[in-house]
């Protein structure tokens, strides 16, 4: 059953990964609807400006790459694996308690 489990998991990362890497290029560039719900109603430049928190990938582009398909496919391949390694810790600490 484990390893049944485990390739699951394997497989189910590689799809999710090449999921993001190659459509995640072909997201829409319109604001989502928190953005645009700020713009409609006038205060969309409160939130312009020095960011509160930097980030390793700002606008889902991996900064430094001069193709802007590869560098938002790399920022979706990457966030993927850092949610996955992020769930799978978590599931590892919370199983051994």
């Amino acid at each position: 059953m484990k390893n049944n489990s485990s390739k699951f998991i394997i497989v189910g990362l590689f799809v999710s990964s090449l999921l993001a890497f190659f459509v995640s290029p072909y997201a829409s560039s319109h604001p989502d609807g928190l953005e645009w719900v700020a713009e409609m109603k006038g205060f969309l430049h409160l939130g312009e400006g020095e960011p509160f928190l930097k980030t390793l990938i700002p606008d889902y582009a991996v900064p430094g790459i001069s193709s802007e398909s590869l560098a938002t496919g790399l920022a979706g391949l990457l966030g993927t694996l850092l949610v996955f390694a992020l769930g799978w810790v978590l599931a590892k600490l919370l199983r051994h308690k």
